[in-house]
């Protein structure tokens, strides 16, 4: 489940990267109407529309995200402990039978179904475990991602960019450093979630 993380941190950054571009590339068919002329330079002088931000920072900066991480590692931490406690449970019993040294017939086949009763309870355990935690791993990542569309959105109806990416490893291979709005991106994420927060 620890690899749970990463893997939740790369579909992120691919995730925000592909709807940033479906986002603005449909309103850009809705934008076109409204242009008369040539392009106007948003407020940053960048006459090519396009930002970027760094996702690794805002993963590493976004207090939300560290809230995630805390309680999805809490989680897993719990769901750990308890199948770990089953685990226990069924080895003990499993020796408690062992060390049983007189045993008739129907005694063994019930010591017999009584284990595999509480191995086949411990695979359901895990699997419904396993489940939960996808389906909160999902939905925190749903959530992180529309905490972030929902404030580039909002940035951009005074910046005006066409497309705003979020730059991960070999996603990018260059970039103008003129055009890194993740500083923007990270303070108003914070503000925005300390605010609702308290």
């Amino acid at each position: 489940m620890a690899r749970g993380l990463l893997i939740f941190n790369i579909v992120l950054l691919v995730l925000v990267g592909v709807l940033f571009y479906l986002y603005f590339s449909s309103n850009k068919k809705n934008d076109a109407s409204k242009i008369t002329g040539p392009r106007s330079v948003n407020n940053t002088g960048n006459t090519s529309g396009i930002a970027y931000f760094e996702m690794d920072s805002v993963t590493n900066a976004f207090a939300l995200v560290k809230d995630v991480k805390t309680e999805l590692e809490k989680t897993e931490q719990q769901f750990s402990t308890e199948l770990a406690r089953m685990e226990k449970d069924i080895m003990m019993k499993a020796q408690e039978y062992k060390n049983q040294t007189t045993m008739s017939q129907v005694q063994s086949e019930i010591a017999t179904k009584d284990l595999q009763d509480r191995q086949q309870n411990y695979q359901v355990k895990k699997a419904e475990y396993e489940q939960r935690y996808q389906d909160m791993h999902i939905a925190k990542r749903l959530e992180v991602r529309t905490k972030i569309e929902e404030f580039l959105k909002e940035y951009n109806e005074s910046k005006r960019y066409s497309y705003i990416f979020s730059n991960e490893p070999g996603f990018i291979y260059y970039h103008d450093t003129v055009y890194n709005i993740t500083a923007d991106l990270i303070k108003g994420l914070n503000e925005r979630f300390v605010k609702k927060k308290n």
